[in-house]
């Protein structure tokens, strides 16, 4: 193959990384993904109208068109505050966050694209919000009150978040690392509580047991003087019987002397008895 061959091949070669370098700049059919919105520039200057998922014409070499992703994005970091009682605390988050889809024009005029708004304001936004919200606690709260702290850090986020664009899903985890002498002191503390707890539900249980058996004993006593105090007709015979005995136990033999009618009852002797019959 010789020179001229060559050189003909080369410039064939050329047109056509030409042609397609000059079709690429004046295409004018421009896709937004699914997900994304696309920020359109002309000369530079941000349109305030995003360009929706699907397909769209641009003028070429006036319009670019800036892909931004509008989907759920994680941010994971870590740091160090102070809780009220002065306890440094080791933080971690996880922090579940998008970005406003018909804002992000504004957002990338102002920051920049999802890396720029996480790099340049979700951290120190997180950094920020932790810290003023951990100073609030005293470090055991902030493990008794877990959830209550990480609700009012996302609050202080969201916050802070949305005149960006931003908007907060979600607060994923957040977790307070201690020194070692603190855990144990916790961990005490936590058992101390735990007895205290039990030993009071025991007691509780005791006295309740207590007042069961006290309200038994009472039962059966009233039913015993119940019982007692209780009058049967054959308790009332057995009753006049025991008197009628005792009436006849205490008589001398001798029937009653008296008589009268109409008159007052006079006694009379057995002499005069008899001295009437003889008559």
């Amino acid at each position: 193959m010789n020179s001229s061959v060559i050189s003909w091949l080369l410039k064939v070669v050329a047109l056509l990384i030409g042609a397609l370098l000059l079709l690429s700049l004046i295409n004018p059919v421009r896709i937004v993904q699914s997900g994304t919105r696309g920020v359109i520039t002309t000369f530079g200057k941000v349109d305030p109208q995003p360009l929706d998922e699907g397909i769209h014409f641009v003028v070429p070499l006036v319009n670019s068109v800036h892909m931004i992703d509008v989907r759920l994005q994680k941010s994971e970091g870590k740091g160090v505050a102070a809780s009220r009682d002065l306890q440094q605390v080791a933080v971690s988050a996880a922090l579940n966050w998008r970005l406003e889809p018909a804002l992000v024009a504004q957002t990338y005029q102002a920051i920049g694209d999802q890396n720029a708004v996480a790099a340049r304001v979700i951290e120190p936004a997180a950094q920020e919000s932790t810290k003023a919200i951990t100073a609030q606690y005293t470090a055991e709260e902030l493990v008794t009150k877990r959830t209550e702290v990480s609700g009012k850090i996302r609050d202080a986020l969201e916050q802070r978040l949305k005149r960006h664009g931003v908007i907060v899903d979600s607060l994923a985890a957040v977790n307070y690392d201690f020194s070692a002498v603190f855990d144990k002191a916790i961990e005490a503390k936590v058992e101390a509580e735990q007895k205290k707890l039990t030993a009071e539900r025991d007691l509780e249980r005791i006295k309740v047991e207590a007042e069961q058996a006290l309200a038994k004993a009472r039962g059966e006593a009233e039913a015993l003087k119940a019982k007692r105090l209780e009058i049967t007709p054959d308790l009332l015979r057995l009753k006049q019987l025991e008197n009628e005995s005792e009436a006849i136990r205490k008589w001398d033999g001798r029937l009653p002397q008296y008589t009268g009618a109409g008159t007052p009852f006079v006694q009379l002797s057995p002499a005069a008895g008899a001295k009437s019959r003889g008559d």
